[in-house]
């Protein structure tokens, strides 16, 4: 049982900031009732923002070939994707001489700028990383620089790395996808310039939350994905300097990416179209642009108040709960002049219990979706103390509501205080109510029964 708390918690409504698709989905519980979906796994992938699918549906009678198609739709369809070209450049505050390479994900530009790293230089990552910014650097054989205790201690450490070993790039994360923390990418940039070298920043956790500027910034490179950008429509990106991009071989060989093609050899394009192999993603690069389009409408102020009231509530309902540990990488520096930022993702353990049993427990008896494993981040779970097990992670953007947030301080509150309604078994290495009744929509098929050691793509 939970010891009854006095803890201070926001009790104003906190709304959406922008309609997203899926709001209010009915979704069914092991009861035979059905409940609105809480939606608490954003920073998995996010909602397609409404104004996002009805371009996309608003764009899709005219999809045909780009660049070289002489009919009037082959016309528009080109001027969607360059127009969402510079529409997304602007957003993210591109110098005039960066480069917008359309790719799949953020994996998918980080592994293309690792491709573009000059040849014998080095590349150094934090130990903190997810694995799209770890794993391209590790099988290069890069240099990982272990996080300090402190944020202070972690930059000074970088500092004096980068002071003893030439380095080409530093690849560091704008905000952990396991516990939110931000961290100051100016600083960075600033450092790396001092030592030569130049940085590129994992943004697919920030760029849905804060505003971020290359421009202003002196961040190098930019990499990030739509679908953590309300767009799910299979686009993301790579912004950065040009001569890189310009000197590396493409990255996949294919039409599109040459100028003029021999049986003897090949002159490649210049970027972006050289490393765009291919027939574009078009929609995928539309959806993307109006995403940044409706972001911007918001501003970075809006949307860093309404995630913070939302993040401080979760915190005042999880803090009443003595069973519940709140995951961190830093503890808050109080000598610090700044205040920690943080975005709107919280991680958790819940004593006595396994994080997957936790996250179907949530699904299963109150509609809410929470992510629960090692969030692709392995190295910084196990610094924290926790292996395979994993913790349970809240996520949420600008179509959370306190109601979502209350939602789950209510849900893990009954359960400590009065256990769970039904009982849970591991089918196929993930928990599940047994005997579930909860039927999946005919359009998706049977339920799949894969597993994904990661548990975050």
């Amino acid at each position: 049982m939970t010891e009854s708390l006095t803890v201070s918690v926001p009790t104003e409504c906190i709304n959406a900031l922008l309609p997203v698709v899926g709001a209010g989905l009915p979704v069914p519980l092991v009861s035979g009732a059905a409940v609105a979906y809480a939606n608490l796994d954003y920073a998995a992938s996010a909602p397609a923002l409404r104004a996002v699918a009805e371009h996309v549906a608003t764009a899709l009678p005219y999809y045909a070939s780009v660049h070289r198609g002489a009919g009037f739709a082959s016309q528009v369809s080109t001027a969607l994707l360059e127009n969402s070209r510079a529409c997304v450049g602007r957003f993210l505050g591109a110098r005039e001489e960066d480069v917008v390479v359309f790719t799949r994900n953020t994996t998918d530009s980080l592994n293309l700028l690792a491709h573009c790293v000059p040849a014998g230089g080095t590349v150094l990552h934090l130990d903190i990383e997810h694995h799209a910014n770890l794993l391209p650097w590790q099988r290069r054989g890069d240099t990982v620089l272990e996080a300090a205790p402190t944020l202070r201690e972690t930059l000074a450490d970088l500092d004096a790395a980068l002071a003893s070993t030439p380095t080409a790039l530093v690849a560091v994360t704008g905000a952990s996808n396991v516990t939110g923390q931000v961290l100051p990418i100016a600083e960075l940039a600033e450092i790396a310039h001092r030592h030569g070298a130049r940085i590129v920043v994992d943004a697919a956790q920030l760029a849905p939350h804060r505003r971020v500027s290359l421009r202003e910034s002196g961040v190098d490179y930019l990499a990030l994905s739509g679908h953590k950008l309300y767009a799910p429509y299979g686009a993301g990106v790579l912004v950065g300097r040009r001569d890189w991009l310009d000197e590396a071989p493409a990255y996949l060989a294919g039409g599109g990416a040459v100028r003029e093609v021999g049986l003897d050899g090949t002159e490649w394009a210049a970027a972006p179209a050289r490393h765009e192999g291919g027939t574009p993603n078009v929609l995928g690069a539309a959806a993307l642009a109006k995403a940044c389009e409706e972001l911007a409408t918001v501003g970075g102020a809006a949307l860093a108040a309404h995630e913070e009231t939302l993040r401080q509530r979760l915190l005042a309902g999880l803090a009443a709960l003595p069973e519940v540990t709140v995951l961190r990488i830093w503890a808050q520096d109080e000598s610090a002049a700044e205040t920690e930022d943080c975005i709107g993702v919280v991680s958790f353990t819940v004593a006595g219990y396994h994080a997957g049993w936790i996250a179907a427990y949530l699904s299963a008896e109150h509609g809410i979706g929470v992510r629960d494993g090692r969030f692709c981040a392995h190295p910084l779970l196990a610094r924290l103390g926790l292996g395979a097990d994993g913790a349970v992670r809240a996520s949420f953007g600008v179509g959370s509501t306190s109601a979502d947030v209350d939602r789950l301080v209510a849900a893990l509150r009954t359960l400590l205080g009065t256990g769970p309604e039904t009982e849970y078994e591991l089918v196929d290495g993930r928990y599940a109510p047994v005997g579930d009744p909860r039927e999946i929509p005919d359009f998706a098929g049977p339920r799949s029964s894969v597993s994904s050691p990661c548990q975050e793509g």
